[in-house]
């Protein structure tokens, strides 16, 4: 099986902590150079020293905020002019919980906006180079709500399902140049949004977190939770040669908690 990425350049957002950092830090190991985009520059350079790096890899980083579109659109821009990317990840942390009803017009639009739109963004500048260089692969790291909407996750839900369809519709158009597009379906890995999450509930419905885990726990066939690292291995395989014909799909990393297929 050829998971080698040498050669290849990743761009992995949201990737100073969770997901995002243990995808990053997957992607070196298979030989690839990344660019890691966040806001907070410490934890930028702090992460930058951690990733595994041969003679053959250069990593970066772009400090960009995403709830500044434009913004994030320039830094990226003028990156790409000297050093074209080969894969992207897009990632970028969740809605707050609450009832869809509930939620104010302003968190709809603020979550489209950071997910949809700057997941647009980023692909129309990173694809050119990959319609160019007849490879490619775009990798959305999203959540099995796209599959079965999740209980008090209203605005997460209906933002999370638009990028899936947004990222079907795009395999669609681009599978036929070499660029697969894919999204990986955390479930219950333990993340700082997760930890919040999981403190939001315990305080609603007057338990401690401990207790609200162990309910978790109890829904999930592999009996425990996730971890960074077992999501950051689906994006991985994912933006490998060996998924070269792997494209348009949603995989559940979930340890089997998700009911449907």
């Amino acid at each position: 099986m050829n998971l080698d990425l040498t050669g290849k350049r990743a761009l992995v957002c949201g990737s100073t902590q969770g997901i995002g950092k243990a995808s990053a830090m997957e992607l070196a190991l298979l030989g690839a150079s990344v660019t890691l985009v966040a806001r907070n520059e410490e934890k930028l350079k702090e992460v930058i020293k951690q990733l595994p790096a041969d003679d053959t890899e250069s990593h970066h980083f772009i400090v960009a905020d995403f709830t500044q579109p434009e913004d994030l659109k320039a830094k990226v821009a003028d990156y790409i002019e000297r050093n074209p990317i080969d894969i992207l990840v897009n990632n970028t942390g969740g809605p707050a919980g609450g009832l869809a009803i509930e939620a104010e017009l302003e968190e709809y639009t603020k979550a489209f906006s950071q997910h949809v739109i700057c997941n647009q963004i980023l692909a129309q500048l990173l694809i050119p180079n990959m319609r160019q260089a007849g490879w490619g692969r775009i990798i959305n790291i999203i959540s099995t709500s796209v599959k079965t909407p999740l209980k008090g996750l209203g605005v997460s839900n209906t933002i999370r399902a638009a990028v899936a369809n947004w990222a079907k519709t795009l395999s669609f158009e681009l599978g036929g140049l070499g660029i697969t597009v894919n999204n990986v379906l955390p479930g219950s890995a333990m993340t700082g949004r997760l930890e919040s999450l999981i403190n939001s509930r315990a305080e609603k419905e007057g338990k401690t977190s401990e207790q609200v885990k162990a309910e978790m726990i109890k829904e999930i066939p592999a009996g425990k939770i996730g971890t960074p690292e077992d999501v950051a291995a689906a994006v991985a395989f994912l933006a490998s040669p060996a998924a070269n014909y792997i494209n348009g799909i949603n995989i559940p990393v979930d340890g089997g908690r998700t009911a449907s297929l």
